[in-house]
């Protein structure tokens, strides 16, 4: 029953409940993206399990957010169970083997897995707002911030270069505005607020290094199966904005890193966005035209995204159009909006002349599914009722020890769980915050004995972090200037330090790509 190139999915039935015939998703169709629906409790984790064991089992490396946990016991052998067993019967599913399969733990928080991390500067301006909320004022300090610090070569690696970073602002907003156009100390105060919230929530755990390199999510095992990266999100789930925008970023190094492959006979990753409502949950419009333009476009890398989620609804039309493999779990139609969502998911499938969909999805069972997937063409199959097949690995999560077991045998066992604090804006800032202060005092140590000295005059600065005219003074002229000359402004100031501190810099733009880039 198992073909080469094709994962196996179930089998679909006829109105009588007799067994029709077996169903697949064909692999050079998977990089096509997907949706797997349905209510709570209706076997979408079951579903997603199993696509995840087929694309693994082809070589496929898979990404997947854990939301409750069950997921991790993809790690383990299945173990034979008579619901696992009659299904398998069910559906005549004579090659049904219980299998394991290669992991990779992932944490944002370093307590379930490896700790997975990215910098402020690859996450971004545009998803930084979109993680603190920001009104449009204060999206546009962010965007001036990201400015500032690529021109003055301040690496932007956590928080605190960040915060470090909005000080500097905050305290030069005058003279800072006058290059970049407005810097409300307003905005700079309501920002500095929202990180702090950020912090309290456990960002300060996702923002360092080592950042995550995009190799380690798709690396396949010895025996030629695709590791499995599963991202604990049961505690992250507190904070939804934070899983989707960390979600979003992934997708967003994914488009920018991989290059082009066209049509593979398989996909290089594929990518499950379990929640995917919290994705579109009052996004603003130009991330949500983002979002479309990434999976309309990262196909062509090779990357295959889907989203699993309640409710067809969830996910925005132009979104919607562009998922061709779908599973359709039983849904509820008690209120108006589930009607609606009914309908919906519904008139999205190829229709089957032997059933009415609609009726349909209000009376599937757990396990059961309306599936169609793309077949040759890339057309969409005729919408078949089909009972999903049983998992090879096991159904349930792990224990802490089988965890913690998996662990130890990782392939990027201690690259990711020690922090690195290496020099950075908030280094940078407070040593040039140091030396002006040093200058400062200096300064007004010569202006008390040149007040003893009859005719003398003393010099002045601008207030900011730029340099002291430190070549001057070398050579004796620390005395006052003529009234003709005028002094640099504190942005040319900092730009004249890049060349001291490009060694610190970090090896790409700070200004991002499709998703992270300034907006125009």
């Amino acid at each position: 029953m198992i073909e080469d190139g094709k994962i196996f999915i179930g089998a679909s039935r006829n109105p009588d409940d007799s067994i029709n015939k077996p169903e697949y998703l064909d692999l050079k169709f998977g990089n096509r993206h997907g949706l797997v629906t349905g209510a709570t409790g209706t076997g979408k984790t079951v579903t997603l399990q199993v696509l995840a064991e087929g694309f693994s089992r082809a070589g496929v490396p898979v990404f997947a957010a854990d939301i409750k946990g069950d997921l991790s016991g993809i790690a383990a052998k299945g173990e034979p169970k008579d619901f696992l067993t009659k299904r398998a019967e069910q559906i005549g599913f004579s090659d049904y083997e219980f299998d394991q399969f290669p992991v990779i733990f992932w944490d944002l928080f370093g307590q379930k897995g490896h700790r997975v991390r990215t910098t402020v500067a690859e996450m971004g301006p545009l998803l930084l707002a979109r993680l603190m909320d920001a009104s449009e004022p204060q999206e546009g300090v962010i965007n001036i911030a990201f400015k500032i610090a690529d021109q003055a070569g301040l690496p932007l690696l956590d928080l605190k270069d960040f915060t470090s970073l909005l000080n500097y602002m905050g305290e030069n907003a005058t003279a800072l505005s006058t290059q970049y156009g407005l810097i409300s100390k307003a905005s700079v105060g309501s920002i500095q607020r929202a990180l702090l919230v950020l912090e309290q929530q456990g960002a300060e755990h996702f923002f360092g290094e080592p950042a995550l390199k995009i190799s380690d999510i798709m690396r396949t095992s010895n025996n030629g199966y695709g590791q499995i990266s599963v991202l604990a999100a049961d505690k992250l789930m507190m904070n939804p904005r934070l899983y989707a925008t960390f979600l979003l970023w992934l997708l967003s190094e994914l488009f920018e890193e991989l290059p082009e492959v066209g049509d593979p006979d398989k996909p290089k990753l594929v990518f499950f966005f379990d929640e995917a409502h919290l994705l579109f949950n009052d996004a603003p419009k130009v991330l949500v035209e983002r979002v479309e333009q990434v999976v309309r476009l990262i196909r062509s890398k090779g990357v295959g995204v889907y989203f699993v989620t309640q409710n067809p609804l969830d996910v925005p039309e132009t979104v919607l159009a562009q998922l061709g493999n779908r599973a359709q779990h039983a849904l509820r139609a008690y209120s108006p909006r589930e009607q609606k969502a009914v309908k919906t998911a519904a008139e999205t499938f190829r229709p089957n002349p032997a059933f009415d969909c609609a009726t349909v999805i209000t009376n599937l069972g757990t396990g059961e599914a309306l599936v169609s997937t793309l077949e040759a063409k890339g057309a969409p199959s005729i919408v078949e009722r089909t009972l999903i097949r049983p998992p090879s690995g096991r159904v349930g999560p792990l224990s802490d020890g089988e965890r913690q077991q998996v662990m130890d045998k990782s392939p990027v066992l201690g690259v990711y769980d020690d922090d690195i604090d290496r020099e950075s804006a908030f280094e940078i800032l407070a040593a040039r915050a140091k030396k002006a202060a040093d200058a400062e005092a200096a300064k007004r140590a010569q202006e008390e004995a040149a007040e003893q000295q009859p005719g003398s005059t003393s010099g002045w600065s601008l207030p900011g972090f730029g340099d002291s005219n430190d070549d001057n003074q070398g050579r004796g002229q620390s005395r006052g200037r003529s009234s003709g000359y005028q002094r640099e402004t504190v942005v040319e100031a900092a730009m004249k330090s890049v060349a001291r501190t490009v060694a610190t810099q970090v090896g790409r733009a700070l200004v991002r790509g499709i998703l992270g880039s300034l907006k125009r």
